[in-house]
């Protein structure tokens, strides 16, 4: 288990000094719509999964990763979403807030964002144990640098309200001293270098958000007392995330001993699924797995490991 971690996502000199630190291993909860849920991208291109792999590669271990997001949701339906979840029982360390770029396209009054994107932080802030430095805003991408953007009637348009709404959000995220990741300029890169935008012609690619993970990544400063790599072989050679899980999870085998076999047990031992790893990093779906309580077996021929998640 790693132990005594702490990083600190630390702002540019011209701003307050918000920070986000984070004690132990992570669990991430990531709210927003298509651009956290990483529409029209594989899963392992979303960019709260290529943050998830990048701190891993740091010796940061992500215990938890639940992403509530659809495509098409305003700050109401984000709003409804998260309600009566009991999402502030399940002790995250690192939230993270999208949203708003369907207020602007759908054309709602721009009165609606003010008064919900701040409940929806205050909401985040809550699941975060009430830790503002465990929380942290991401920026609405502008649209109007894609395929997309430019076909319709004014580009420039949406530019400019994509711009009041992520101004007021950065107010907010000031006035309460909360780390803003403005990355929106990076998505306006997305004319000049068509490789930033997805093969649907209006989200970003998983190379956007590979820029997008590296402005987050430079931001931290790292006091790590015990990397991945010093864990037990025996026991702690796999990492199975997220858990809880919602549809999928991602395995992790570190160090020399390695499995070739995963097999998913139902709380009755009847075998369920057997796949083959590959490599390293392996993706699975659970979505035809019902809630409840499952056993995970790997193994290689000479030895085995048994882990266990929660399908929710």
């Amino acid at each position: 288990m790693v132990k005594n971690l702490f990083f600190i996502l630390l702002f540019p000199l011209t701003s307050i000094a918000q920070s986000v630190s984070v004690n132990d291993t992570i669990r991430f909860l990531a709210l927003g719509d298509s651009y956290t849920i990483g529409q029209s991208v594989a899963i392992n291109q979303k960019w709260p999964v290529q943050l998830s792999d990048s701190l891993l590669a740091r010796g940061v271990v992500t215990d938890t990763m639940r992403i509530i997001a659809t495509t098409g949701w305003c700050t109401d339906n984000l709003l409804n979403a998260i309600s009566g979840q009991n999402l502030e029982n399940q002790h995250y360390n690192l939230v993270s807030l999208l949203i708003g770029v369907n207020n602007q396209y759908q054309g709602s009054p721009f009165s609606q964002y003010t008064t919900e994107f701040p409940a929806l932080l205050d909401s985040a802030i809550l699941y975060a144990g009430g830790n503002k430095n465990h929380v942290f805003i991401v920026s609405i991408p502008d649209y109007a640098y894609t395929p997309y953007g430019q076909q319709t009637s004014n580009p420039a348009q949406i530019t400019a309200e994509l711009q009041q709404y992520n101004q007021y959000a950065k107010h907010i995220a000031d006035s309460l001293q909360i780390k803003f990741f403005d990355i929106t300029p990076i998505s306006q890169q997305g004319l000049q270098n068509p490789n930033y935008v997805a093969n649907d012609g209006l989200h970003p690619s998983g190379l956007q958000y590979s820029k997008w993970v590296k402005l987050m990544l430079d931001s931290l400063n790292y006091n790590l007392t015990t990397s991945v790599k010093s864990q037990n072989k025996k026991e702690n050679a796999v990492v199975i995330s997220p858990n809880p899980v919602t549809d999928i999870i991602k395995i992790d085998v570190f160090g020399e001993e390695l499995f070739y076999w995963l097999e998913i047990y139902n709380s009755t031992g009847q075998l369920l699924q057997k796949t083959k790893l590959a490599g390293s990093v392996t993706y699975i779906s659970t979505n035809e797995l019902a809630t409840g309580l499952y056993s995970i077996k790997l193994s290689n021929g000479k030895s085995h490991i048994v882990k266990k998640i929660i399908k929710i």
